[in-house]
């Protein structure tokens, strides 16, 4: 008895724990600093190393603040502090590939002296491990040996490639401005569509202006830049399921001011690193049952687990809501502008048809107080839940969302009460867990017993096949279906099957 051995690949995604770790950034400064309204920050991971057991990465902490001078003079520093970190995992090996987000939980300003600020980052890590696994299959050589295919649908990963572009925008303003003071940029992934050999992304760059003009007023500008851009990545096909992330390299962002003949023109140039991985579902070959007209068989099977990626979906919404300030914060009479905005995203699921997100919007906000003559900060934190439709076939999937924030706006009432309104682009990527399992060895236990009878009546109930008959009585399916050439299989109802066996003789 004797058996092929064959092999296919299946790919399987394993989250990394979340973990959380220190960052201190010493930010050197040029003028001296009398207060500090915000601390806008962002964290990215910018190379990896994956090892047997480890994973050893790098990146940077984003950091711009926005803080007014002991003259009075609102301005903003940005700067980059790099940052090292680890996974430790024995199932993690060198062969596999890695998607790793760092964002920054929480912070505080340490110390600010007249030529430094220190600022100390909690950032919370997480990621995800893409395996590739060998399924060992076998298929018998021998004539007697009598098999029953199936073709089961396996889920493969393609590759993963990354590209950096630059998108381009411009703001006029009908009136001089003094300077710019802040420029936010942030990137929303819309659409991804895969190709031959290319995935094609397309989303969103929205950049946000702060300037202040000569009438020493601070104004607001957007502007939101459409893109459409292939990734180049070879045995992509139309079939394929892709994922596309994508980040600004917000130390790399320029905002150049100018003078035009009336007012000003900003122009502003945004560098976006997407991040596509892709993968494809397909057909295998492998045994469903086996067994042997000559022998006893003792078959064994192994079960695998493999990572369906699910198409995504994209959605828009508003958050709104208020806040209260404490008794011992100064009266507002006026809101000068917001200084930054973030977003936290804690929980996601699917209820009744639609996919739940739920997290905190906050917004920095610079305000002024006639009476004391003084401009003060306060952070208004919205907790928020958004829903809509989703498209996710399985029940339980995995699911991995991103977000953004734009369009905020704040109003006071009252001179104690804040309230806030927003816009989300969320985007919700879903995978599904699969476990099957293939026969992957068979043992020979003994000769069959040698049959009594030439002939054989078979009572069969509804719904037998004639594999179930021949696996039976030890013949070929072929030879079942040949000597009942009146009956149809499956059966539609009872019915009775007759077999006639061939003597052989010693």
């Amino acid at each position: 008895m004797s058996f092929e051995k064959n092999k296919f690949q299946v790919v399987k995604k394993k989250r990394l724990p979340k973990s959380e770790f220190n960052v201190e950034c010493n930010i050197p400064l040029e003028n001296e600093i009398g207060k500090i309204f915000s601390v806008c920050h962002s964290a990215q991971v910018e190379s990896a190393e994956v090892l047997n057991g480890a994973v050893n990465y790098s990146g940077c902490i984003e950091i711009c603040i926005l803080y007014q001078t002991i003259d009075g003079e609102i301005s903003t520093i940005n700067s980059s502090c790099p940052f090292s970190s680890k996974f430790e995992d024995s199932a993690i090996m060198v062969t596999d590939k890695v998607g790793i987000k760092c964002e920054v939980e929480n912070y505080s300003v340490d110390s600010v002296t007249s030529s430094n600020v220190k600022i100390n980052c909690t950032v919370e890590q997480s990621g995800v491990i893409i395996s590739c696994h060998d399924v060992e299959t076998i298929m018998p050589l021998d004539d007697d040996i009598c098999t029953k295919k199936e073709e089961i649908y396996v889920s493969t990963f393609i590759g993963e490639a990354s590209e950096i572009f630059s998108m381009e925008s411009e703001i006029s303003i009908k009136e001089p401005i003094r300077k710019v003071i802040l420029c936010e940029s942030q990137v929303s992934v819309k659409d991804v569509e895969s190709g031959i050999n290319f995935v094609s992304v397309s989303g969103e760059v929205i950049n946000r202006i702060l300037y202040l003009t000569e009438n020493d007023r601070y104004e607001t500008s957007f502007v939101t830049e459409n893109f459409k851009e292939e990734v180049e990545l070879e045995g992509v096909s139309q079939n394929s399921i892709t994922e596309a992330k994508t980040a600004v390299k917000h130390s790399q962002v320029k905002c150049d001011v100018v003078e035009q003949e009336r007012g000003v023109s900003i122009k502003i140039n945004v560098p976006v690193e997407i991040k596509v991985c892709a993968f494809e579902e397909k057909q295998v070959n492998v045994i469903k049952d086996i067994y042997s007209q000559k022998e006893e068989l003792e078959v064994s099977t192994s079960s695998f687990d493999m990572t369906k990626t699910l198409q995504s979906d994209y959605f828009e919404t508003k958050i709104d809501g208020n806040l209260t300030l404490d008794d011992d914060k100064p009266r507002i009479d006026k809101v000068l502008f917001v200084a930054g905005t973030e977003l936290s995203l804690s929980n996601a699921y699917i209820q009744n048809g639609e996919i739940f997100v739920e997290g905190v919007a906050k917004a920095n906000v610079v305000y002024l107080n006639d009476e004391e003559n003084s401009n003060n900060s306060v952070v208004v934190e919205v907790p928020f839940v958004v829903s809509d439709k989703t498209t996710a076939p399985c029940e339980n999937p995995d699911i991995s969302v991103s977000a953004i924030l734009y369009d905020v706006d704040v109003v006071a009432r009252k001179g104690r009460e804040l309230f806030f309104d927003g816009k989300l682009k969320v985007r919700v990527n879903y995978d599904c867990e699969e476990v099957s399992a293939v026969i992957s060895s068979v043992e020979a236990k003994g000769d069959v017993v040698e049959r009594d009878c030439s002939v054989e009546l078979v009572y069969a109930k509804s719904g037998t096949d004639a594999w179930d008959i021949a696996k039976k009585f030890r013949v070929s399916e072929e030879m079942v279906q040949i000597q009942n050439p009146e009956i149809s299989f499956p059966l539609q109802e009872d019915a009775s099957v007759i077999l006639y066996f061939q003597k052989v003789k010693n």
